[in-house]
């Protein structure tokens, strides 16, 4: 690609602090269209376009802004779509950096789009409920950009349990087709075409989580803040409508008509909801994990791993071009299919240990786990929001983070 195919201008920071702010706010209408009134064309209400150098952002009535990349004289319709899901108060200003970062690495067949639907308190709204907004989110995109055929989610913190239940809704299986059969071929068994999983009808890549409490944030020092006291578990835990039904959902104390915690149900298939199947029909699965400063997501959890299982790290980074990753574990399936689950039933849920459920099962999936230490840094402690660099002022040492997904990442 030539230098003057694309260039980002000096001024794209200013240009995408624009966007942001119609993220957070605005609906997708500048100021002039709101003066306008209703003399305005109603499609220009449903589509809103800004240019940031050759980054093109495309906005809809509801606030959702797709990023996309355009080249001068042709126009090339985009065949990946990359979700990218806020955390806990959070919103889609929060991957400002990174999505520009993978536009501008792969500039031509790649849709960013930074989920809005589940912003600020709205967060506080349960897992279960943000899961049902995004999948409606991710079914209006792919309705808008007909040309897309894969899809990949990366979330940060809450939003990596919010994809996954987004996804468990999204899955789809198409069912098999027999070829026509000929009375005159040769053998009794007639080819059949292997059915094929998707993912709101488009071929699943990759999912992506940094810094996310899979295992939730109940007791076993998964939330570092509260050094390992036991008390301030318990207090913390006891205090958890604080939170909303989201608190309820990470402390597993959430009983919906004497079902398991949400989080515990989300390590299976159900009836409506394919989980795990989900997760499974991903080409890959990494986890980005703090190994340590993160004062609100701990290690194990973000890591699906047991503490036990937390490997002892070298000195120095594994690659100088990303000085803060400390450690990278290849892709390895567990082997506990053969278990014993009892009392994993929903009558007896708490008579066992929950925590260790949720690794047996969601370790049934291979996962790639990527170990993140900004110790030595000032922004160590902020590493919660460094990994994602969810400010560029403040957040700036996680960059090489964001980096190391996008050199990893084939669209």
């Amino acid at each position: 690609m030539e230098e003057k195919d694309c260039v980002i201008t000096r001024n794209t920071e200013e240009d995408m602090h624009v966007v942001g702010s119609d993220l957070e706010g605005t609906g997708g209408e500048s100021k002039k269209t709101k003066r306008s009134g209703k003399s305005g064309d109603k499609e220009t209400k449903k589509k809103k376009k800004y240019w940031m150098g050759c980054l093109r952002a495309e906005s809809d009535e509801s606030g959702n802004v797709d990023l996309t990349v355009d080249f001068p004289g042709e126009r090339t319709e985009p065949t990946h779509l990359v979700v990218m899901v806020n955390g806990l108060i959070g919103s889609a200003q929060n991957w400002r950096f990174a999505a520009k970062q993978m536009l501008k690495t792969y500039p031509q067949g790649l849709l960013v789009h930074c989920s809005r639907r589940n912003h600020s308190t709205q967060t506080f709204g349960g897992v279960d409920v943000m899961g049902e907004r995004l999948a409606e989110e991710v079914r209006s995109v792919i309705k808008r950009h007909p040309s897309l055929k894969k899809i990949s989610f990366v979330g940060h913190s809450l939003g990596g349990l919010v994809a996954r239940y987004a996804i468990g809704r999204l899955y789809e299986q198409e069912s098999r087709e027999e070829l026509p059969q000929n009375s005159e071929d040769i053998g009794d068994t007639c080819p059949v075409e292997e059915p094929k999983e998707r993912i709101a009808g488009l071929e699943p890549m990759y999912f992506i989580t940094s810094a996310t409490p899979h295992l939730g944030s109940r007791g076993h020092k998964q939330v570092p803040l509260f050094s390992g006291s036991h008390t301030l578990e318990r207090i913390a835990t006891r205090m958890s409508w604080c939170l909303g039904k989201t608190g309820k959902h990470l402390f597993l104390v959430d009983s919906d008509d004497g079902k398991p915690p949400l989080l515990l149900r989300m390590v299976s298939d159900s009836r409506d909801l394919k989980f795990i199947s989900a997760l499974h029909c991903f080409k890959r699965r990494i986890a980005y994990a703090n190994t340590s400063f993160d004062h609100l997501v701990g290690w194990s959890t973000s890591s699906i791993r047991r503490r036990n299982e937390l490997p002892k790290l070298q000195r120095g980074p594994v690659n100088e071009k990303y000085p803060h990753i400390v450690n990278i574990e290849p892709p390895d399936t567990a082997r506990n299919h053969e278990e014993d689950q009892s009392g994993s039933n929903s009558n007896g849920f708490k008579k066992f240990d929950m925590e260790e459920e949720m690794i047996r099962e969601l370790t049934k999936v291979s996962w790639e786990r990527v170990d993140v230490s900004f110790r030595g840094t000032l922004q160590r402690f902020l590493a919660h929001n460094t990994i994602q660099v969810k400010t560029k002022m403040i957040n700036s040492a996680g960059a090489d983070v964001i980096q190391h997904m996008i050199d990893n990442f084939e669209p």
